[in-house]
């Protein structure tokens, strides 16, 4: 989930900044203050970071030294049980004002659309390991369904567990989303290495399909292609929706996240990416082992702002450390993830008079 309410308070502020206008600093961080929720609000829970692919645009892959854990289900449950979700008020007032402000309509299918339009509303249950390898998952999406809380992950078709993934659609999954890079079985373990395939992926998810329809499950299938301008990007991107003509699946190509991963010269087009970093108003991130890090993309939680295990959400996100890790982005704080090494834009760069008022 992200806070929609901030993110419509904040729109026309955001938009004349990145079009030009600068602020005082006390000025700015007093207007985002004002506009933070005191309610914590997650954008996902990390249950686990284990996983068996070896893809050549994750960090895990090469980069991440954070031990593989998974967490507790007492943890998830004392997680979730601090949370809840957005209205029907709330839901309808953020769509009018996507539709408005964005042109992008609720009927559509890409990428922006997704995070436009899904994100806002479910937990993220994934990070940097795959879902389908988490056991308790099922019981998960259960518990959540039973708070009103919207579900959704992401994760590899090749590890498709079929009793293990009906069991989420029947506890009320409301998404799941699978990633796909070729429809040629070579050339998919060479994105996504040797344990992952199409030929059979397809197969389960068009089995998957059969019982949704025979079941009338509810929960809706995404197949997603990252966009890694190879030279066959675009042909296979046509192929892989041929594959799902007439399925009834929701298709879109992604922009690759973080290019400072693995650059491969594209340009985003993703209004995630294109706006400047909202998170530290907007949402939290929690991880496998319970600890709350600054955003999804921090795959060695080299920035943590607190321990669910020990505090409330509430504490953690109205704490001393989310303060001064809000105040680092408008001061470019340099030598940590964000300034560093992060693809986005921070919000002090749009200060009247850097590091000051």
């Amino acid at each position: 989930m992200i806070d929609v309410e901030f993110y419509m308070k904040v729109y026309d502020l955001k938009y004349r900044l990145m079009g030009g206008e600068r602020m005082p600093r006390t000025a700015l961080l007093g207007l985002l203050e004002s506009y933070r929720s005191p309610e914590p609000v997650v954008y996902n829970i990390e249950t686990t970071n284990a996983c068996n692919m070896r893809c050549e645009m994750c960090p895990r892959t090469t980069m991440m030294t954070r031990p593989i854990e998974t967490m507790a289900p007492e943890l998830f449950k004392a997680v979730i049980d601090q949370l809840k979700p957005f209205s029907a008020e709330q839901l309808a007032r953020w769509e009018a004002f996507v539709t408005q402000n964005y042109g992008i309509h609720k009927d559509d299918m890409s990428e922006n659309h997704f995070f436009l339009y899904v994100i806002p509303r479910v937990i993220v249950l994934h990070g940097y390991g795959d879902p389908l390898l988490d056991k308790h998952m099922p019981q998960y999406v259960q518990w959540m369904t039973e708070k009103g809380l919207e579900s959704y992950f992401s994760c590899n078709p090749a590890n498709i567990n079929m009793e293990r993934t009906l069991e989420t659609f029947e506890n009320g999954l409301n998404y799941i989303k699978y990633s796909i890079e070729s429809v040629d079985d070579l050339r998919h373990k060479e994105v996504r290495g040797q344990a992952s395939n199409f030929t059979e992926s397809y197969k389960n998810i068009l089995k998957l399909l059969d019982y949704k329809a025979q079941r009338n499950y509810q929960t809706e299938i995404v197949i997603t292609m990252i966009n890694l301008n190879k030279p066959w990007q675009q042909d296979e991107f046509e192929r892989l929706k041929e594959a799902f003509e007439g399925c009834d699946v929701y298709v879109y190509l992604k922009s690759q996240d973080q290019m400072w991963y693995e650059d491969n010269q594209q340009q985003t087009a993703s209004i995630h990416w294109i706006e400047f970093c909202q998170f530290p108003w907007s949402s939290m991130t929690v991880k496998s082992n319970g600890e709350c890090a600054e955003c999804v993309e921090d795959f060695n939680n080299e920035i943590i702002l607190g321990d669910t295990r020990v505090e409330s959400l509430n504490a953690i996100w109205n704490g001393k450390k989310y303060q001064q890790f809000r105040e680092d982005h408008f001061d470019l704080r340099p030598g940590i993830k964000c300034t560093e090494q992060c693809d986005m834009q921070l919000v002090g760069s749009f200060l009247a008079d850097a590091l000051s008022d």
